[in-house]
């Protein structure tokens, strides 16, 4: 299945909520912004108190450079680019992952432990840190940690810390207008109602009158 049917799928069936309902402490549905631009919270229908208090957090750093470069390699991993939409980096996913850790700071130490244990990981087997691995050494890791039911047991830390991550990573990535159009979601338009079809009027025996005609369609 491709990236956005799969993610159909689940949206479907119920079993991306925690992929796509992530809470914020300042208000539902942080950072729905334009394609490609840094991931900041919307000032739309926010009291000042709150954008004032995304100010204050979006004015401060948490990550250093070096973990905000595997956070950007993981995330791409996880979302990638295909010949549909860009990968989660296109969509600003990393400074979304920086803002949540300071808007929760219940993350940090997840976030921070489990970049230190996926670079524990990577110098012991490939004697390099995450990001200076080749991509197929990356998903060596990666799928020892990102299939819950057949990771073993000393993998556990490391499977907390990508569900973690994959959680984030999706719902930075589709709160975003590239990941909108990823899944294909139109929303409300605007369009032209032209009446009840003729068929469906002569079905019930039913018609319009020139009043309804002239006034209402």
């Amino acid at each position: 299945m491709k990236r956005r049917d799969t993610l159909k799928a689940l949206a479907l069936g119920g079993l991306s909520v925690g992929a796509l309902a992530i809470g914020c402490k300042t208000g539902d549905k942080k950072a729905v912004i334009a394609e490609g631009a840094t991931k900041e919270p919307s000032k739309y229908d926010r009291f000042k108190a709150q954008a004032e208090n995304d100010d204050v957090l979006l004015s401060q750093t948490f990550f250093t450079p070096e973990e905000m470069a595997t956070i950007a390699v993981l995330s791409n991993i996880i979302i990638p680019a295909d010949d549909v939409s860009g990968s989660a980096t296109d969509a600003g996913v990393p400074s979304f992952i920086e803002f949540m850790a300071k808007d929760k700071p219940e993350f940090q130490v997840p976030l921070r432990g489990g970049l230190r244990w996926l670079d524990l990981q990577s110098n012991r087997r490939f004697a390099q840190s995450f990001t200076g691995i080749t991509k197929e050494q990356q998903l060596n890791i990666v799928d020892d940690i990102a299939f819950p039911a057949k990771a073993k047991p000393e993998m556990q830390p490391g499977v907390r810390f990508f569900n973690l991550m994959r959680d984030l990573t999706a719902s930075g990535f589709y709160t975003t207008e590239m990941g909108w159009k990823d899944i294909g979601y139109v929303g409300n338009k605007p369009n032209e109602w032209k009446g009840v079809p003729p068929e469906v009027l002569q079905q019930y025996n039913l018609a319009y009158t020139p009043k309804d005609l002239k006034e209402c369609i």
